[in-house]
């Protein structure tokens, strides 16, 4: 277990006293991205010259995204949230009578929503159940169109096969549409193993709420085109109707219109402190931290739903109770920032957390158990 961060906590917002293990709903801020509001601020304040200064924030974040999931910087675009990018390929699609896609049954609703809600056809939502890993192919068949899943889960920490996933796919002509959501930020991502991929940029990625990352894989996918586009979606300098609005040749056709201009700034600079640390750094760091968490809770015997495993956990740990709300609300009163919900608490580590934090995250998770 690591007995120091990887990361300087004083480069975070976490205050004196507290130990800060919700990477998995909010991370901590870094202290960086005060001077990179107000730089956007400035920027925007600047006439043309800062809208051009903003092209080029636009830029360094996609170069950093595309840096840290091993792709080109034109496969990465931006949406609003992971929701609106999985609803513009779903849109995009033809759908037919008796199609269906395949989820796991805890996945995520931003991942599901966008087909669930479909009525003209209905789409079919096949759900695999359990916790074996090759639990999804039981549910895909000939009439598969998609099989959409967290890299991560948000509600167990499970991390699938996204390769066992491809393979599945493939054999019955299937997108992979993967959220990187509770991964990306480290763990290595290979982005290439999907079809389409999202995440949105707050968690693990140091950003803040109000932009996502859109990943349209050119080579498996090169005629894709989204089913509705705004003036941002278009090729700069387009004037007039007269002929098929031309669309960008990359992904920046997921951007209907401005992308989040200051969350964008926030994300850039993010991007250059994760780009100091090799994501393998990263992984060992946090998973260190949850295997130790594990190993704490099953000498306890308190229950997780978190697989042992570590190729099949991510950088979260999550216990099931009834009282997630209750407990994590007087963890926080003693100086422990943990995260509640959907039946469950959920510790997650980052960079900036050490030994200490796994042992005072016990110790205060334990004094609440009843």
């Amino acid at each position: 277990m690591s007995g120091s961060p990887l990361f300087d906590p004083r480069d975070f917002s976490i205050p004196p006293g507290i130990t800060h293990v919700c990477a998995g709903g909010e991370t901590a801020s870094l202290r960086r991205h005060a001077a990179a509001l107000s730089r956007y601020l400035h920027d925007k304040s600047s006439g043309m010259a800062g809208r051009t200064a903003q092209e080029a924030q636009i830029a360094r974040a996609r170069a950093g995204v595309a840096k840290l999931w091993g792709t080109d910087i034109g496969s990465i675009g931006f949406v609003g949230n992971v929701a609106e990018g999985v609803s513009i390929v779903a849109e995009s699609l033809e759908w037919r009578d008796g199609d269906n896609i395949v989820i796991d049954a805890h996945e995520y609703p931003s991942v599901v929503g966008p087909f669930a809600a479909r009525t003209r056809p209905a789409v079919s939502l096949r759900q695999a159940r359990g916790t074996e890993p090759d639990r999804f192919a039981a549910c895909v068949d000939e009439r598969t169109r998609v099989i959409g899943v967290s890299y991560v889960s948000y509600l167990t920490g499970e991390r699938h096969d996204l390769h066992a996933l491809r393979v599945l796919a493939d054999k019955v002509g299937a997108l992979l549409i993967v959220d990187f959501t509770q991964s990306s930020g480290y763990l290595p991502i290979e982005a290439s193993v999907a079809d389409f991929a999202f995440s949105a940029c707050y968690k693990w990625m140091l950003g803040i709420t109000g932009v996502a990352i859109a990943f349209w894989n050119r080579a498996r996918q090169p005629g894709w085109t989204p089913a509705s586009i705004g003036w941002h979606s278009v090729q700069p300098g387009h004037l007039g109707y007269d002929i098929p609005l031309p669309m960008r040749a990359d992904a920046l056709r997921f951007t209907r219109g401005n992308p989040a201009h200051a969350p964008v700034y926030v994300l850039a600079e993010a991007l250059d402190y994760l780009a100091a640390f090799d994501m393998a750094d990263v992984q060992a760091h946090v998973q260190s931290l949850t295997a130790a968490m594990l190993d704490r809770l099953r000498a306890l015997q308190l229950p997780v739903l978190t697989p042992a495993d570590p190729a099949r956990h991510g950088a979260s740990v999550c216990v099931p109770t009834t009282r997630s709300r209750d407990i994590v609300d007087a963890m926080a009163h003693n100086g422990v920032l943990a995260w509640s919900g959907a039946g469950r608490i959920r510790f997650s580590f980052h960079g900036y957390n050490s030994a200490p934090d796994v042992d005072r995250a016990v110790d205060a998770l334990r004094a609440e158990w009843q």
